[in-house]
């Protein structure tokens, strides 16, 4: 079978295939498949016996990756639903213990390409999820009260003028296409001399992180990847937004300590215990050749954590 053709490019796959020790006849998650590319990559190296089981919220996304890996029949099995669920969803197949798991939390340029609403470069409804479920955009820009726009612009987006962009896109409401969001953000910021960043794109960030509620489904799916990893297997994230790597960082901070307390407590009380040793210092990055060859891999950062037998107490 011909694979499906896909404008999607994968992320540091040589750095990700380092930070999860991919090896042959292991056991591995895809969080979120995508374009698939990552997927192909760990199979490649997982021969033989090597086995994948992929995820993805988007039911293109899952019959175009299981076209492009027909030819690791057995071997891969592609799943549509949320990365927030991967616990429940590999202990129904009884996928576990695995040997790595991978969050790749960027979209996917079929996805930026082909997607509703995601691209402010062209005219499509103004949905932006990833799947049928949740809150659209649409709905969030055409019902959010001003300031509660201006918020979820500023926090998600990091954008210094969300007040100004809430104030215009209540003022042009209904707003039901992606070039109408982009016009009402254009015209509240306007374009600076030089600059190659639309003005819209922290907004449109922002609208497809509360859509798709991706923050969330992150601090929900860390410890449950966490609980899938064998002793010596390993965590590997890939994002693309500081807000992301932050929680990244911190989960794998704590689950790397013995205690958790506050400072200010005399003695240990929790009785934590690390389970997780980090296996990138600090936050990888992509070179400078890939950002060249691919710019949409220029705000990547991979950090990987490998999974430890609790100290005794």
């Amino acid at each position: 079978m011909t694979a499906v053709a896909t404008r999607h490019t994968p992320v540091m796959v040589d750095e990700v295939l380092a930070a999860l020790a991919v090896r042959p006849g292991g056991r591995y998650v895809d969080c979120t498949l995508g374009g698939g590319g990552h997927a192909e990559a760990i199979l490649d190296r997982a021969q033989p016996g090597g086995v994948l089981v992929g995820i993805d919220a988007d039911p293109t996304a899952v019959e175009r990756a299981r076209e492009r890996l027909a030819r690791f029949e057995g071997a891969f099995q592609a799943v549509r639903g949320n990365f927030r669920d991967v616990g429940e969803i590999c202990h129904q197949l009884a996928f576990a213990p695995v040997h790595g798991v991978l969050l790749d939390l960027g979209m996917s340029s079929d996805q930026l390409e082909e997607g509703a609403g995601f691209s402010f470069r062209r005219e499509t409804p103004l949905d932006m999820r990833f799947g049928p479920e949740g809150t659209s955009a649409e709905e969030i820009v055409n019902t959010y009260s001003e300031s509660a726009l201006a918020d979820l612009i500023f926090k998600y987006g990091e954008e210094p003028a969300s007040r100004r962009i809430a104030r215009r896109i209540v003022e042009a409401r209904p707003i039901r296409t992606s070039t109408d969001l982009a016009k009402a953000v254009e015209q509240a910021v306007g374009r600076r001399a030089g600059s190659t960043t639309h003005p819209a794109t922290r907004t449109f960030q922002a609208l497809r992180i509360a859509a798709n509620e991706e923050l969330s489904s992150l601090i929900a799916a860390l410890p449950q990847a966490h609980g899938l990893l064998g002793f010596g297997a390993r965590l590997a994230v890939l994002s693309y937004h500081s807000l992301e790597d932050r929680i990244v960082k911190e989960y794998i901070r704590r689950e790397s300590r013995d205690c958790v307390c506050p400072p200010a407590l005399p003695e240990c009380r929790c009785g934590h215990k690390a389970t997780l040793r980090a296996v990138t210092r600090g936050a990888r990055t992509p070179s400078a050749a890939e950002i060249a060859a691919n710019p949409r891999a220029r705000s990547a950062k991979l950090r990987a954590a490998e999974r430890i037998a609790a100290t005794a107490a």
